[in-house]
């Protein structure tokens, strides 16, 4: 049995359209690493997977990638999207069959990926070379209101092209006040919190699947090893993903939260399809 999402399709877009943010931030998980951004700004996509390309393209192979989540909602619903990110190749964060349907519903829409990956990602959604906002890390630039800052992602390991431009990244937006890093695939390095600490984060967005060699696929932070970062980094609130979608590489949510608890890290953790209201949530959770 698939997991429901909380809201799917309509419903979903209901809840979104009808939401507002104040003077906050609203956010909404809609599986894996995605997430959808609501602020007076305009909406905000984080790395969408919203079609089952993977299993499709997995099927009958020794790798199946089974869906465990149903689709929260189709991609040509959203709808006044301003920014669409990328954080790096793989497809579940550039995935033509849901980019290729955003793009048609929102003209105007701007997509954000790793200079790193120019060719390859105008390539795969064929668009003009020039068309996407390219950064590496390090680099910083303003789109629609929104200030964006790049740093590395290693996963495994820092990629960089022959440029020394990096193939993975994280993105840490300016949100009118709030400020949310989303670390796109990655695992901790040494210098990652001397990076992020002075960024002041209000929202981290992590994944929580670990790195199991025998999946034979690139890994991510494990549960704990989340809730460490969001704690060093000082970010005010960290939220898990990138689980929950593929039986073959998930975890459950367990560890991350244990942890959280233990160290007095505030936390949510939402089902998919869920909307979250920053900064006074009453699911925020943290040590009494």
């Amino acid at each position: 049995m698939l997991i429901e999402p909380l809201l799917s399709e309509e419903a979903l877009i209901a809840d979104i359209d009808a939401a507002d943010p104040g003077d906050g931030v609203l956010l909404w998980w809609l599986g894996q690493s995605g997430f959808l951004i609501k602020h007076r700004v305009g909406h905000i996509l984080l790395d969408p997977y919203l079609s089952d390309s993977l299993t499709k393209k997995y099927r009958n192979t020794d790798k199946p990638h089974v869906r465990m989540t149903r689709l929260a909602v189709s991609p040509s619903l959203l709808r006044e999207i301003r920014l669409v990110t990328s954080s790096h190749n793989h497809t579940d964060h550039l995935d033509a069959e849901t980019l290729l349907p955003l793009f048609d519903a929102n003209p105007g829409i701007q997509l954000l990926i790793p200079e790193a990956n120019r060719e390859f990602v105008c390539q795969r959604l064929s668009v003009p070379i020039d068309w996407p906002i390219g950064l590496s890390d390090e680099e910083s630039t303003e789109v629609c209101g929104i200030q964006i800052h790049a740093v590395p992602a290693a996963h495994n390991e820092i990629d960089r092209d022959v440029d020394g431009r990096c193939h993975y990244l994280g993105y840490v937006l300016k949100v009118g006040q709030y400020t949310i890093y989303h670390s796109g695939d990655t695992l901790r390095y040494p210098e990652m919190e001397d990076l992020l600490k002075p960024l002041a984060i209000d929202i981290a967005l992590l994944p929580i699947n670990g790195n199991r060699t025998e999946r034979r696929v690139a890994g991510n932070l494990w549960g704990d090893e989340a809730a460490w970062l969001a704690k060093d980094c000082g970010a005010k609130l960290v939220i898990p993903c990138h689980y929950e979608m593929f039986e073959f590489n998930t975890e459950t949510p367990e560890l991350f939260t244990t942890t959280c608890d233990r160290i007095g890290q505030p936390f949510a953790v939402l089902q998919c399809g869920q909307t979250f209201y920053f900064p006074n949530n009453s699911t925020i959770r943290k040590l009494a």
